[in-house]
């Protein structure tokens, strides 16, 4: 009996967001019939899935009912502490790929296992021998990392930056003093309701002539990105143009 496969299968960038994106015009057609004929499912969170394989469904009618699927929840201190660290064994996942079914791997937003729990799965399956196969979909680091001016040659992703001062300031410094020496640019993230917080403690601590980039609401209907030396940010007052959509924040030369 042959092995099934392992697809990683982006979601849309529009989960929480007060309007959803129409799902043809962020998702390819092929990524959307590969979902569609998915029984089985890893996922954070089950409800969210059956939502967005409902939306599938109005575009490429699901093989079987969505009542009938298989879905698996990735444990909640998973959600909380990340996957990354290889503590996580999501073997017990994958079994069905070891019958021979096919399994999909999906997160809220974006691409699984980037800037999203999923690795441990992927690590899972390369150790079970099963073929991983990514599909084509919305990537919000990438995108963000496009329209930002930054260097998009030299780059590193470092998640969450500190919420609290000193630790964030500290943290702030470090990033800039790589990004200016190396011309690394950093790019990291914050939960949207703290977007405002952790620019004000940006544009408190960064130098002047850094440059500072934002990126929201990134395939939505009103997509943006600012991006200005911080010094540009300060006499322009450009902060009250960050919202508290799902952003990504860069900085660099």
């Amino acid at each position: 009996m042959s092995l099934g496969k392992l697809y990683l299968v982006p979601a849309p960038l529009d989960f929480g967001c007060a309007s959803l994106t129409p799902l043809e015009d962020v998702m390819p057609m092929g990524t959307l019939r590969v979902a569609a004929r998915l029984q089985h499912w890893v996922c954070e969170n089950a409800k969210t899935t059956r939502a967005y394989l409902k939306r599938v469904d109005a575009l490429v009618p699901l093989a079987q009912s969505i009542q009938t699927l298989q879905i698996q929840e990735l444990p909640r201190e998973v959600h909380k502490k990340g996957d990354h660290g290889g503590n996580f064994d999501a073997k017990p996942l994958l079994a069905a790929a070891l019958q021979g079914f096919d399994i999909g791997l999906v997160s809220e937003a974006g691409m699984p296992a980037v800037a999203d729990p999923g690795s441990s799965v992927v690590r899972a399956a390369h150790e079970l021998g099963l073929e991983v196969v990514v599909l084509v979909g919305p990537v919000s680091l990438l995108l963000a990392l496009a329209a930002s001016g930054l260097n998009g040659q030299n780059f590193a992703f470092v998640g969450y930056v500190p919420q609290a001062e000193p630790e964030r300031g500290q943290k702030i410094r470090e990033l800039e003093a790589l990004a200016l020496k190396t011309g690394q640019t950093q790019i990291f993230i914050e939960t949207p309701y703290r977007n405002a917080s952790l620019l004000q403690g940006l544009l408190q601590t960064l130098q002047q002539n850094t440059r500072l980039a934002v990126s929201s609401g990134m395939t939505l209907a009103e997509p943006r990105t600012v991006s200005d030396t911080v010094k540009g940010w300060r006499q322009k007052n450009k902060a009250g143009l960050v919202t508290d959509q799902p952003a990504v924040f860069a900085i660099g030369r």
